[in-house]
């Protein structure tokens, strides 16, 4: 598979979104700020938001939802990990929304039920208007860490007017995606390597239990860590993965498994854009690049941005 470079120098980009003028908006987890990548490949700041930005979506209003982690130890290419542990200025996460025009914006969750958020980090628009997020968690003190909150999934509204814990109990939480029938969310669960299948009844509403949360779609073998993803037209999840540095893509059922390498061990994210959705967006964290590539599928329209 062959890579063209959009973009070069951003520091550590995540959450790309490919917008329908050509440009395409990231996250700057060191930076702490929402990004622009022009049509010619300059990086333009929207909004320096503090924390570390960790993913983001375009809501149903225009604006950009952003799940910021709240801050973190700088990510070193010796330290895999380090960017869980918190950092010195860090006092919860939070969901912000920003104005990608004017760079505009607000502080929209912090907590839930009377307790923090601790590191929200991707987020998906269901046709309602509503959006799930997850939240990884925190470590405190250096691998092997000292404490390490669990992870949960979180279903919100985009006009603050509502958040409630949809999932609890899971580990490292991370990407998270719609079916195309939005009877299925799926979570990448990053430290053990799974992508686990969760039954939508109604917006807001996933069937688990304690003993499994849900249904195990793919669990990576060796040493694999899986970060965001995205879906494909045809219902695959492509999910970013860390170590083995690539997008691996999964069948619904997890019958199928393929692996496209990308030379990063940190691939992080992955979107579609383009022509009939047919552009893969990938990046490439350790090396601050953004990179594009022909997939073998179209992507999967999402809420608010393709339709």
């Amino acid at each position: 598979m062959d890579f063209t470079e959009v973009a070069s120098g951003l520091e550590f980009p995540e959450g790309p979104i490919a917008m329908p003028d050509g440009s395409l908006i990231v996250v700057e987890m060191d930076r702490k700020a929402l990004s622009r990548v022009t049509k010619d490949g300059k990086i333009e700041l929207i909004a320096e938001l503090g924390g570390s930005p960790n993913g983001a979506a375009l809501g149903p209003d225009g604006w950009i939802y952003v799940c910021n982690n709240g801050g973190s130890e700088p990510v070193e290419a010796s330290g895999l990990l380090e960017m869980v542990v918190v950092g010195a200025d860090y006092q919860s996460g939070s969901i912000d929304r920003v104005n990608p025009d004017t760079g505009e914006w607000s502080r929209l969750y912090t907590e839930c039920d009377g307790l923090k958020l601790n590191g929200p980090n991707d987020l998906v628009f269901d046709k309602s208007g509503g959006f799930y997020f997850t939240d990884f968690g925190k470590s405190r003190g250096k691998a092997p860490a000292l404490a390490v909150d669990l992870s949960a999934v979180y279903y919100a509204r985009p006009d603050g007017s509502s958040i409630k814990r949809v999932i609890s109990g899971m580990i490292a939480t991370n990407g998270c995606g719609l079916s195309p029938d939005e009877e299925t969310l799926y979570v990448a669960e990053t430290i053990t390597g799974r992508l686990w299948a969760l039954d939508v009844s109604t917006p807001g509403e996933a069937q688990w239990s304690d003993r499994m949360p849900g249904r195990l779609v793919h669990g990576a073998g060796g040493f694999q860590l899986f970060d965001s993803l995205a879906l494909d037209a045809e219902g695959r999840v492509c999910v970013a993965t860390l170590v083995n540095g690539g997008i691996t893509s999964v069948s619904a059922d997890g019958s199928n498994v393929e692996h496209f390498p990308t030379g990063d061990y940190f691939t992080t994210n992955i979107c579609f854009g383009g022509e009939n959705l047919e552009t893969a967006y990938i990046t490439l964290s350790s090396s601050g690049r953004l990179v594009r590539t022909e997939w073998p599928r179209p992507g999967l329209p999402l809420n608010f941005l393709n339709t």
